[in-house]
């Protein structure tokens, strides 16, 4: 386990993120992270969960109408 220290940046507060966790999540310097907030407590991500469900809805919906897209491919 780490612990993280917040600090000050400008006018607000923030935590420094250690270079060893931006890699787990490969992420850099100007990347976007979400924050989820989960039963077991906030969650930092780099995938958009918005974008990750409109996926999936997508997938399903190829998969259930794949001869219909098929059809419209022709």
């Amino acid at each position: 386990m780490k612990t993280l220290r917040l600090t000050t940046i400008g006018n607000s507060t923030g935590v420094v993120l250690p270079r060893e966790i931006l890699a787990r999540l490969r992420v850099e310097k100007g990347d976007a992270l979400y924050v989820l907030e989960t039963k077991g407590g906030i969650e930092l991500t780099p995938y958009d969960p918005d974008f990750a469900k409109q996926m999936d809805l997508a997938e399903e919906i190829m998969r259930e109408e794949r001869d219909v897209l098929r059809k419209l491919a022709e």
